[in-house]
């Protein structure tokens, strides 16, 4: 399972969140075509533009507890202290990609980023 973790800032567009996936996605030398998945912390998922980009992409849509992102908070590779102070974990990007990429999750590397949004890619056996 190929996931994209996106975290954003409240308001991103839709335009804007999709050039970091796709940044991201060529970091990494992945087609769109094969991302399965769009991945963010729980209260991102319910931005317009975060369900417009999982269209456009023909990706699901997936939403991550702060639970859950906390649970795998020592494996993310670049924690931001922005998110750190208003969240409480140190990642979105990252943390929403190894949460959805479940069972033996793995980044493919650190997150990409845009002035308005961050994008991480994972892989694994899903959750």
């Amino acid at each position: 399972m190929i996931v994209a973790g996106v975290g954003f800032r409240r308001g991103a567009s839709a335009d804007e969140i999709e050039k970091v996936v796709r940044l991201a996605l060529g970091v990494f030398q992945l087609a769109a075509e094969r991302l399965e998945v769009l991945a963010t912390e729980s209260e991102k998922a319910t931005e317009p533009a975060f369900a417009e980009v999982a269209q456009r992409l023909s990706a699901k849509m997936t939403a991550c507890t702060v639970e859950e992102l906390d649970r795998v908070a020592g494996q993310v590779l670049t924690p931001s202290k922005l998110v750190l102070d208003s969240k409480g974990v140190p990642s979105i990007a990252e943390a929403s990609a190894l949460v959805v990429a479940g069972r033996n999750a793995r980044l493919l590397g650190t997150r990409v980023a845009t002035a308005q949004a961050t994008c991480a890619i994972a892989i694994g056996d899903g959750r």
